[in-house]
């Protein structure tokens, strides 16, 4: 009788450990895949404001001047809560260089 109880208490203790192990294992996934997540956010926002720079020059034949100016006439959003981005205009007629960093 003593046999078995220790061997029920090695399947449980087995148990545990490969429950804990699986629980380790889903909580580095999901935070691997949030820092995937907020990397592409950086990269896609970075490509969102070429892209509204490249539309201002098409409309009115030079590249904004500033971020700001673009956030308030061609309706760009920024969410400056995760991201910092850097605007920089050398010319009207130099497309601008943007950087994107996460926070």
């Amino acid at each position: 009788m003593e046999q078995r109880r220790s061997t029920d208490l090695g399947g449980k203790l087995i148990l545990v450990i490969l429950a804990i192990m699986a629980v380790v294992a889903a909580w580095t996934y999901f935070g691997v895949a949030a820092n995937v997540a907020v990397e592409q956010g950086a990269v896609t926002l970075r490509q969102t404001v070429l892209d509204s720079a490249m539309q201002c020059l098409a409309l009115e034949g030079a590249y904004p001047p500033t971020l700001e100016y673009l956030e308030e006439n061609y309706g760009l959003v920024v969410n400056d809560e995760d991201y910092v981005v850097t605007y920089v205009a050398y010319a009207s007629n130099v497309m601008p260089s943007v950087q994107v960093v996460v926070r």
